[in-house]
């Protein structure tokens, strides 16, 4: 049994007596109202579920399990999903154990490569990943267990079995789908001498004489690791979970929901957005060409992607994390010195247009920019990085869920009829 397993059956006991004292004191409390126009605005800042791994605040952006994103940017993506299980980071002994268990279960099954291989070669690198989970199901412990017979409170255990399986066999899944759907040559196998984050980068097979690429993937997967339950992927995964549908089933339905333009497209049509504006001046734009630009842009009755966020009001601290990276490791780049600009920009013009309720950036503004630098150039790519850090989110929260034993998710709905007669 692993440091993490020991760690979370010692701890998940006491999440429940906590859970259960919540709801005996204060289970009839009220923590949210709706308007009629959250409920046809996709629920938008309706307090209506609870996740403890992260939370989002306005005017400071992510924080996991209590430690502000950009007090994690130096750790690696094991000790990310540690914290994000246990509300602790790891100590050597159980990051060393936790990085054995991902090396041992890193073997991706014969099957899995055969069906994505007979699959259309210009199938999208979503549909591969996704479906290369999904096909894992019949390796699910949970549902073995669930079919033996065994107690509620033992849900967890099976979970987080199923958990550590797919995590550790999604950075050579995710790096097998870039080589085979883009013709990048044969599968890199997983160096078990390798930390997770390393591994993916090194089977990805892309260029890094001087060990940064490694870097930024560490840190693409710790920034993008959790961004509470709400979000669509995060959401989904929890719905189809809470039903007691396994890992499989579960993070497969969370990726469908993450290859949507609106959740897991942003850092592609941002990047797209950049290289456009260089395009039509020939080159990296001067700030008063990025100036008027925008203005072109927003007069024109566009957006400018990137800018905005559905719940921050300030800087996505995790754009500040990439914009510290490539001013560290890339600074000349001109890609990278016209997102550095446009940083510098855009908020203003934003301001006195008038109309952003959130002038800043978010994460994708500048994380497209950092792949395109180290030679990563399909675009359809981007949101399966995405989606292997996401996995972190979306499992650790399926564990404590089924850990505290989190009901089924059914929420009521009514009618625009309903609505009409009853609310004046």
């Amino acid at each position: 049994m692993s440091t993490l397993q020991k760690h979370l059956a010692e701890l998940i006991p006491a999440y429940r007596d906590e859970v259960k004292d919540v709801l005996t004191r204060l289970g009839e409390k009220k923590i949210s109202e709706v308007t009629v126009g959250q409920a046809y605005g996709g629920m938008r800042s309706v307090k209506g579920m609870i996740c403890d791994t992260s939370v989002v605040y306005p005017d400071s952006g992510l924080v996991i399990r209590g430690i502000p994103i950009l007090e994690l940017r130096d750790k690696l993506p094991e000790e990310i999903f540690y914290l994000l299980c246990t509300g602790e980071l790891p100590d050597k002994k159980a990051l060393a154990a936790l990085q054995k268990d991902f090396a041992e279960r890193s073997s991706v099954p014969k099957y899995v490569w055969d069906v994505m291989e007979s699959m259309p070669k210009d199938s999208h690198p979503m549909t591969m990943l996704d479906t290369c989970v999904l096909v894992m199901q019949k390796e699910s412990e949970f549902v073995k267990a669930y079919n033996k017979g065994m107690k509620k409170t033992e849900y967890w255990g099976p979970t987080l079995e199923d958990s550590l399986n797919l995590l550790a066999k999604l950075p050579g899944i995710a790096a097998g789908v870039y080589r085979w759907r883009f013709k990048k040559g044969k599968r890199i196998p997983y160096k078990k001498d390798l930390d997770w984050g390393a591994n993916y980068a090194r089977m990805l097979g892309l260029p890094d004489k001087d060990g940064t690429f490694k870097k930024l993937i560490r840190l693409y997967l710790v920034l993008h690791c959790d961004h509470e339950g709400g979000n669509v992927s995060a959401n989904t995964c929890h719905t189809v979970g809470s039903a007691l549908s396994d890992a499989y089933y579960s993070v497969s339905a969370g990726l469908n929901g993450l290859a949507g333009p609106l959740h897991g497209l942003a850092n592609q049509e941002c990047l797209g957005w950049v290289l456009d504006t260089m395009k039509k001046f020939g080159g990296a734009p001067t700030p008063e060409q990025i100036r008027n630009d925008a203005w072109e842009t927003l007069n024109g009755g566009k957006v400018i992607p990137g800018y905005g966020h559905a719940v921050l009001r300030v800087t996505d601290p995790r754009f500040t994390a990439f914009l510290a990276f490539g001013k560290e490791h890339m600074a000349d780049d001109p890609v990278f010195q016209t997102v550095a600009n446009v940083y510098d920009i855009v908020p203003e013009v934003l301001k006195e247009h008038g109309k952003a309720k959130n002038p800043w950036p978010n994460v994708d503004a500048g994380s497209g920019a950092l792949l395109y630098h180290y030679g990563m150039k399909e675009f359809p790519y981007y949101t399966v990085l995405f989606s292997v850090s996401r996995a972190m989110g979306m499992l650790s929260q399926l564990i404590l869920n089924r850990g505290i034993g989190t009901a089924i998710t059914r929420p009521k709905s009514v009618s625009t009829k309903w609505v009409k007669e009853n609310i004046q």
